[in-house]
């Protein structure tokens, strides 16, 4: 007799904490509190060699670490790939440069033809990548029109580079078939460059970039710089490009030089929901020295003040609630 009361009891207690916890979970529920611990947050980054990877990687932290969420960072092949993978759900959250985004959201460019991906949404903007049209003294290069008829590596075929430099060469007036273009990486073209057997290369990244550095300590690294008309007509066509400056120091050449830059960006789908939307973003900036942490150029970009520059898609409406709190 003395157990069975000692069962009923044991069975009454774990009926009344049952009844609390559901009770609990009514009353999250009834107040709208957000119940992260359901949520699970994949960060698209890039190859585990690039900058896209550890940066990637604090907002995962910050996720999973201060806000309780679970979260990871995955290695892909950055951009172009975190489209699809955004569009397929099978991430929640990105990085790209802005100009793949802006393609693929009106279906243009490397997306021509493909069904725009006007479920792409923007969370905040990130950091800028360099447009550098690099050369040697050796090649008399020294205006973007001295192209034509040059030996000209573009960047892989379809890559955030090649759309880059296709960009550039339709600002001047140009096509590919004005210069013999070769479809290389740029780490593939700046060796290829030190053998003399291209005349330029465009690589874009952020500053500095260690290939280029490499190709200073055999020749003298010119720069070609994005300038006047021909930067004009880029701005008005593609409104992610932001002017910049690759200050002199940089790479050692003769002055500073101006070009383009274009932002890279953390997307996700209009279909995250939009109090996850609004409380991550929310959290970043609550959070973001453990983001600038993760590289110098995330302490010197990565802010709330920078969160607009070079986006060219429309924000995810739990991210604009967020701004309209902060004042943006």
């Amino acid at each position: 007799m003395k157990k069975r009361q000692l069962f009923l009891i044991a069975l009454l207690a774990l009926v009344m904490s049952i009844s609390l916890f559901a009770a609990g979970d009514s009353e999250k529920a009834q107040s709208g509190e957000l119940d992260r611990s359901k949520y699970f947050i994949t960060v698209a980054t890039g190859p585990t060699s690039g900058l896209y990877y550890p940066i990637g990687g604090a907002f995962s932290s910050v996720f999973q670490n201060k806000l309780g969420y679970k979260s990871s960072a995955q290695a892909t092949g950055a951009s172009a790939e975190n489209v699809t993978l955004i569009r397929e759900n099978r991430a929640e959250m990105a990085i790209a440069m802005s100009d793949v985004v802006a393609q693929a959201y009106q279906g243009f460019g490397a997306y021509e033809g493909k069904e725009p991906a006007t479920e792409l949404r923007a969370l905040l903007g990130l950091y800028p990548n360099y447009v550098q049209l690099v050369t040697t003294d050796k090649t008399g290069i020294k205006k973007f029109t001295d192209l034509k008829g040059k030996r000209v590596g573009i960047g892989a075929p379809n890559s955030g580079v090649e759309v880059n430099a296709r960009m550039m060469y339709e600002a001047h007036g140009m096509s590919y078939a004005d210069s013999k273009v070769d479809y290389l990486n740029y780490g593939e073209a700046i060796a290829q460059l030190k053998n003399n057997m291209v005349d330029a290369v465009f690589v874009t990244s952020g500053i500095p970039n260690a290939t280029i550095m490499e190709l200073g300590t055999t020749s003298k690294i010119v720069l070609v710089p994005i300038e006047g008309e021909g930067l004009a007509t880029l701005k008005k066509n593609y409104p992610f490009f932001v002017e910049a400056t690759i200050p002199a120091d940089v790479y050692d050449t003769d002055s500073d030089i101006q070009t383009a830059t274009v932002r890279n960006i953390m997307i996700v789908n209009k279909d995250l929901p939009a109090d996850v939307a609004y409380d991550l973003t929310k959290g970043i900036f609550e959070n973001i020295g453990d983001i600038q942490a993760a590289h110098a150029t995330a302490q010197k970009h990565i802010t709330l003040e920078n969160s607009h520059i070079g986006v060219d898609i429309p924000f995810h409406e739990g991210a604009i609630k967020y701004y309209e709190e902060a004042g943006l």
